[in-house]
């Protein structure tokens, strides 16, 4: 059993060194592999060697980042991919059939929710939707060809917890297959198979990158069902570029101190939005105003990078503080060093009717912001001053 601290195993968890025992992992930009003979490459590939054999398949660099993150999230085993949807997308594909049946909060990325809605259903594959305040009658909506229960938490874009340990005995009653998306918490705040997730997904284009470079996603779990998500993924082609796994890899060495720098800057700009007149409402996991502030505590290490708050004024108000922001990005993305700020009623989520918006927690006047590692005091003067011209 590994008894090493989170930051040592992010640090020190890393490639073998080669002949020229370099310090840092090198970059692995291969394609493919070579072969001593006809023998060796036939029981490679007949997986009777573990080795490399294809980058589509496994390379040093995506093997390391993989291998960081199942000791940041007590995994067996992972897979890495090429976004986070096709993390998503690839775990879906290899674990469900058609005529089977997901169980699924409603509060889900854009995309995610785009595949119940407008893909799946080709395949017959249904999903049954649930509240972040119906976590207790989820037992009512399984079903017979009930496969997956999926959850994220905290949620997007509502800033919403979802309670894993009651969610993970639930799927172990009903024999599903719990799979967490973690992105809004990063491994280092909280761990989801500690409370009974099968599989954790992330987007690493998120806080594991940190610096809107690269695009990524990975899935973690049970060794079994990873197998299957890995037979399917090498096959289908969705697999981490080297490149981005090298950097990726080198970015998870600085997750924890840059986490910590995030969650306190978010913690700090949520207190000093629930004083402000021109805010109806702040939602921050580590807010004691927060809805489910104890269980945030009891899941998470602390808040994340991730905050909303509601502007009086609705739609216009809210459209006005988006055009005034000067310093922080107007942006889809977060987990990154820059701030970000996004109005989802006016861009990301703006498709939707005000019904479809509020049955996902989003309101008119709504704003996200994603803390990012500019100065606090420089990340509320300009919310502030946006909130004056709102």
């Amino acid at each position: 059993m590994d008894t090493k601290k989170f930051e040592t195993n992010a640090i020190r968890n890393q490639l073998g060194r080669t002949q020229y025992l370099e310090h840092s992992a090198p970059m692995f930009l291969t394609s493919s592999y070579v072969f001593e003979d006809a023998e060796d490459m036939r029981a490679s590939f007949a997986e009777e060697k573990d080795r490399n054999v294809y980058s589509r398949y496994s390379n040093p660099n995506t093997s390391e980042f993989i291998e960081k993150v199942c000791l940041m999230e007590a995994a067996e085993a992972g897979f890495a991919f090429s976004s986070g949807m096709a993390a998503v997308f690839s775990t879906f594909a290899a674990l469900l059939e058609s005529g089977d049946h997901i169980l699924s909060a409603r509060s889900v990325f854009g995309s995610t929710h785009s595949l119940y809605t407008n893909f799946f259903p080709k395949w017959n594959i249904e999903t049954t939707f649930f509240g972040v305040d119906e976590v207790e009658k989820v037992a009512q909506l399984v079903r017979p060809n009930t496969k997956i229960l999926y959850a994220e938490s905290p949620t997007n874009p509502g800033v919403d917890v979802l309670d894993l340990e009651f969610l993970g005995k639930l799927a172990k009653e009903h024999n599903l297959i719990f799979v967490v998306d973690n992105c809004f918490a990063s491994p280092y705040l909280q761990q989801p198979i500690k409370f009974g997730a099968h599989l954790v997904i992330h987007s690493g284009t998120k806080l594991m990158d940190g610096q809107g470079r690269v695009l990524a996603g990975i899935t973690v779990g049970q060794a079994d069902l990873i197998d299957k998500i890995y037979r399917f993924s090498r096959i289908t082609g969705p697999s981490l570029s080297p490149f981005n796994a090298w950097v990726l890899s080198k970015s998870l060495e600085t997750l924890a101190v840059r986490v910590d720098r995030h969650c306190a800057n978010a913690l700090t700009l949520a207190e000093f939005l629930e004083s402000h007149e021109k805010v109806n409402w702040v939602k921050y996991p580590f807010l004691k105003s927060h809805p489910q502030y104890e269980l945030a505590k009891k899941q998470m290490k602390a808040g994340g990078c991730v905050l909303a708050f509601e502007i009086k004024g609705g739609l216009e108000a809210g459209r006005k503080f988006f055009d005034s922001i000067q310093l922080l990005s107007l942006s889809a993305n977060l987990g990154d060093a820059r701030s970000i700020v996004t109005h989802p009623a006016s861009t990301t989520h703006s498709k939707l009717t005000p019904e479809e918006r509020k049955s996902v927690g989003i309101s008119e006047g709504m704003v996200r912001v994603s803390a990012g590692l500019e100065h606090i005091d420089d990340i509320i003067a300009d919310i502030e001053q946006a909130l004056n011209n709102a």
